[in-house]
């Protein structure tokens, strides 16, 4: 029988499935939904479908027989706290060198294709996390959104919507991020869709979305969108820093990735990659590789084996 290795990226949207031989070639891969959560019985059969439905479909392309459920090494990074989801996925496969860890470290690990360096994650929140070359690690940020989350999508429109409030009550500068939110909300006015931001009508992925608007702002001309977007791509390479300052010396080499929809803005990965590259030894460079990718290479890593990934399909570079 021969050596597989898999690696898995379970998130809030999807999970997916990697599946390489020992020389570090992909053999296969496989998609899923949602496995992040499993307190109740439901979630803990939508978790089990996930995970078992991608690696049976990254078994098939590799030729594999689908009920296999043995590994030589495997990874698994969720976007959940971890622990409690060990023992399933021991229950599930026999794993001969098992780990189980966070997204941060997957996303790492794929951003750089296993090399030093930092990934600045940035979608409805924020967390920067890296690791040196002698494997130490370092994270900054992700504190959630009422008390951290600088940069993120939720902030960015936590941020835009002040800009609005402040207008409204007459102590700050016009900006047409005020109609423009109005616009997408429905709203009478700033009041009453701050009122609204309050109600489960708007979740934070919703609120996290508009962040867009900001976007388009800056870009349309309005300078208090600008400023809003500069200030969180400062607020990111911040965080970069504050990890760089944990693990790396002075003037080491070290690759700082990003990964996120805020990135989608011109004017904040621009102002980002800039404040970052201003510290002597940073490189910005956009993800070489997606997450699960990254948990296939952690998967080797586990097992004592260096490689370098070869045939990863398009969805993971």
């Amino acid at each position: 029988m021969r050596q597989l290795f898999l690696g898995i990226d379970g998130g809030q949207s999807s999970t997916t499935a990697l599946i390489g031989d020992a020389s570090g070639r992909v053999l296969g891969s496989g998609r899923g939904g949602p496995c992040n959560h499993i307190s109740g019985p439901e979630a803990r059969t939508r978790f089990i479908g996930a995970i078992g439905g991608c690696v049976e479909q990254a078994l098939l392309q590799a030729a594999e027989s689908a009920d296999r459920r043995e590994f030589s090494a495997a990874c698994v990074g969720f976007s959940g706290g971890p622990a409690d989801k060990q023992p399933l996925i021991e229950e599930m496969f026999r794993i001969d060198a098992l780990r189980v860890t966070t997204d941060a470290l997957i996303a790492l690990s794929g951003a750089t294709a296993g090399a030093p360096g930092i990934i600045v994650i940035a979608g409805t929140g924020s967390i920067a996390f890296g690791r040196n070359a002698g494997g130490r690690t370092a994270r900054a940020g992700g504190w959630g959104f009422v008390f951290g989350d600088e940069g993120g999508g939720f902030d960015t429109a936590r941020q835009a919507l002040r800009a609005a409030l402040r207008q409204h009550e007459g102590w700050g500068p016009r900006t047409i991020l005020h109609d423009r939110l109005l616009a997408e909300t429905g709203a009478r006015d700033a009041n009453d869709l701050l009122h609204r931001f309050y109600t489960p009508e708007f979740p934070k992925p919703r609120i996290a979305s508009m962040s867009k608007l900001v976007d388009e702002a800056a870009r349309d001309g309005d300078e208090v969108a600008r400023k809003i977007l500069e200030s969180e791509a400062q607020a990111l390479a911040q965080f970069a820093g504050a990890v760089r300052g944990q693990i790396f010396h002075d003037g080491e080499a070290a690759l700082v990735g990003y990964i996120g929809g805020v990135y989608r803005s011109d004017i904040v990965r621009e102002r980002f990659r800039m404040l970052v590259e201003f510290t002597d030894g940073n490189r910005c460079v956009a993800p070489l590789l997606g997450p699960a990718a990254g948990a296939l290479l952690e998967a080797y890593r586990a097992a004592g084996i260096a490689v370098e990934l070869t045939n990863v399909p398009e969805i993971e570079k």
